[in-house]
């Protein structure tokens, strides 16, 4: 007898990101797997969130309030809907030594959340794990968002539906200064965003502290249009009282593109 050693090469690394959807709408994307040996290769795939160890693996405290952040669980925000956030197709076969087989991946998410993850095993003859890509992808409710700053949530969600508080809520009794964006066709404030900036004084000239906002446009393919976005910024005259600058009071943003906006602080002389 000889023995043959399976050989696959895949055309995606350890993270497979579908970016940001329209919650409600899906995404899908591609990726390769080639048979580089010389033996027909027996596949199938396999789902973190599909396992039937799950339920029993989630026993365990989540790593946000232990004292390890360090992350073991793949499995992110699941759909309210029960049916997986992610899909794959096809999920089993054999590949022919020399060729290679294309795998579609769908993001379907229903509901907004940053925190879509889940992590896909391709196990060869039923035991050897072959590949491991980590999927990942974030919905919106809007097409236009905007995120940085410290987060005030979770990495791991309930699946209750409940209200979020309000921003004056949320925010209550703190030093905060109100900073509203507002987007082309939505006249309502999105959620709050806590921004940190740390002025350290030294002896050289003052270098102000620096942090930064991204906001971004949804791309939608059954509505595509290379229309760009226009966001601006609000109450800048109080931020600039005490000492904070905006680099841009209004711009655009191109569908499908994030823009990183600079916030400085340099405390007055007061």
């Amino acid at each position: 007898g000889r023995g043959v050693m399976p050989s696959t090469v895949c055309s995606v690394e350890e993270v497979l990101n579908m970016g940001y959807v329209i919650a409600g709408e899906k995404v899908t994307s591609t990726f390769k797997i080639q048979n580089t040996s010389t033996l027909t290769l027996r596949y199938s795939i396999q789902l973190d969130s599909l396992s039937s160890t799950r339920d029993k693996d989630r026993q365990r405290l989540p790593s946000f309030i232990m004292s390890s952040l360090q992350r073991t669980e793949f499995v992110g925000t699941q759909n309210y809907n029960g049916l997986s956030v992610f899909s794959i197709f096809p999920t089993e076969g054999e590949i022919d030594a020399g060729k290679s087989q294309d795998f579609i991946v769908t993001f379907s998410p229903d509901h907004e959340s940053l925190y879509y993850s889940d992590c896909l095993k391709v196990v060869l003859f039923g035991k050897k794990i072959a590949h491991v890509i980590h999927l990942k992808g974030a919905a919106r409710d809007h097409p236009m968002f905007v995120e940085g700053g410290v987060p005030l949530d979770v990495p791991i969600e309930s699946l209750a539906v409940t209200l979020p508080a309000s921003p004056h809520e949320a925010l209550k009794g703190g030093n905060v200064l109100p900073l509203t964006l507002y987007y082309e066709t939505l006249q309502e404030p999105v959620k709050s965003i806590l921004l940190i900036l740390e002025y350290i004084e030294g002896e050289s000239s003052p270098v102000p502290a620096m942090t930064e906002l991204k906001v971004g446009a949804v791309q939608r393919a059954q509505f595509a249009s290379k229309k760009n976005m226009e966001f601006s910024f609000d109450s800048l005259p109080l931020l600039q009282q005490k000492g904070f600058t905006i680099e841009s009071a209004k711009g655009t943003v191109e569908p499908g593109q994030v823009k990183r906006i600079s916030v400085s602080w340099m405390p007055p002389a007061d």
